[in-house]
């Protein structure tokens, strides 16, 4: 193309995608930039270091990190911009190049330092996608002399993403070991994130426990580390390979006499995952190992919650026998099929409502028809007692008849008292292929 035509053509796209009141898509200018390729590349991180709205940078970097046509290294002068988020997505093309970019990992490394948060984040993912090949040098920038702020510590927690406990060398395994027994000693239990099912077991032998769930190489681990690991499997949609949601288990410590085993044993998992009917699935492999639990300990809980979809979920088993399932989901769609358990006595199950008639029209008037902004605490207090006017009682969630039953982990805190130590444990695939990769908190 002529380099006039080509200047013109740059600088009316520049132009359009600056322009927030355009009638014009702003993808077609962002389409138009990413064709052009490199002439754009400073232009475009000029753009996004005086981007005027968060709008304008959103699409400036969307553009930067796609040109075509361009040589990664003409990146590499932009991951010393003074500008965080020019750093920041001049690190994209490094990251698509995966394994490839291990050519460019010196070029890199600085940015393990860098002071924003954000692009060390994106150099940690950048170091991930590179994979194994990127192993050997972290674990020279962990062995070596510090060669700035941050980037030894930075380094260790791409050495994990990349491969979890297994790409740490044998003296960063023991420090993190060594950590974790100095945390313990003052580890104060804290309210888990819960997204998930668990079970409770009454009992604080967890060498039974274990075997009861075919768990073995047991890690210690802090509260905080296994509550870390267990969110973190359960959302790992894009393990490196495909066992990492079925790989480990955390054990804690006995909390109030009670301990709580976080995930499935990997032979539940397989049972649940390849069912044509995998809510079916579910509820046949939570009642079936609530039964075998409580043969071997005398009662035995399983407990669901969803953090995104209002799901939740209780099997209570006592003397080898099921005494109460019930699931929102099934229970709203089927009906619940009861009898109910005196643990949910004063309670609106999850999928039970009353009807109200107007009594909350005023209410939620309010909430949609508002003036101004709404007062969410002013809201919910009105909601409240409009509520208790009627008489109507809380629903009930797991956590509320696992606090009745045995130990609610989304109130933990310095009364409960704990006996032992938790453990991060292998299931039959994570004795096969290793810990999922992923960083933990500590």
């Amino acid at each position: 193309m002529d380099r006039t035509l080509l200047t013109a053509e740059l600088s009316s796209a520049l132009e359009m995608l600056c322009d927030e009141g355009s009638p014009v898509d702003w993808s077609v200018s962002a389409d138009a930039l990413v064709r052009i390729g490199e002439p754009a590349l400073l232009p475009l991180a000029e753009v996004l270091a005086s981007a005027e709205s968060p709008e304008v940078a959103r699409r400036a970097m969307w553009s930067l990190a796609r040109l075509e046509g361009v040589d990664p290294g003409s990146y590499v002068p932009l991951l010393r911009h003074p500008h965080a988020e020019v750093r920041s997505t001049a690190l994209s093309p490094f990251r698509f190049l995966g394994e490839a970019a291990i050519g460019y990992a010196d070029q890199v490394i600085p940015l393990l330092g860098d002071p924003e948060a954000d692009v060390r984040q994106r150099a940690v993912w950048t170091f991930q996608a590179m994979g194994g090949a990127a192993v050997p040098v972290l674990r020279r920038l962990r062995q070596g002399p510090a060669t700035g702020p941050r980037i030894r510590a930075t380094a260790l927690e791409a050495l994990a993403g990349i491969g979890g406990p297994d790409a740490l060398s044998d003296r960063d395994l023991a420090a993190w070991r060594r950590l974790t027994r100095i945390k313990q000693l003052t580890e104060t239990p804290e309210k888990l994130h819960l997204c998930g099912s668990w079970y409770a077991v009454p009992s604080i032998d967890q060498a039974a426990v274990l075997a009861a769930f075919d768990l073995g190489d047991p890690e210690p681990v802090t509260l905080r580390t296994g509550a870390s690991a267990w969110n973190h499997d359960s959302h790992n949609w894009r393990g490196k390979h495909p066992h990492e949601r079925c790989a480990r288990v955390f054990v804690g410590p006995a909390l109030d006499d009670w301990t709580l085993v976080f995930g499935r044993s990997s032979q539940d998992t397989h049972r649940i995952e390849d069912a044509d009917d995998r809510e079916a699935a579910r509820t046949e492999v939570a009642r079936e190992r609530c039964a075998h639990l409580s043969r071997r300990f005398g009662a035995a809980q399983w407990y669901g919650m969803s953090c995104g979809d209002g799901w939740t979920a209780w099997c209570i088993a006592e003397g080898g026998e099921v005494v109460r399932f019930y699931d929102t989901f099934e229970a709203g769609e089927k009906g619940d099929e009861g009898p109910g358990h005196p643990a949910e006595s004063g309670y609106l199950l999850p999928h039970e409502h009353v009807d109200t008639g107007d009594a909350f029209d005023a209410v939620m008037g309010d909430l949609y028809g508002g003036a101004g902004p709404l007062d969410v605490e002013a809201f919910y207090a009105r909601y409240e007692a409009v509520r208790r006017d009627l008489g109507i009682p809380d629903t009930c969630y797991a956590t509320d008849i696992a606090a009745r039953l045995s130990v609610d982990p989304g109130a933990l805190g310095a009364r409960t008292r704990i006996t032992g130590t938790g453990v991060l444990a292998l299931t039959a695939c994570g004795r096969q292929y290793g810990h999922p990769a992923g960083a933990l908190r500590i």
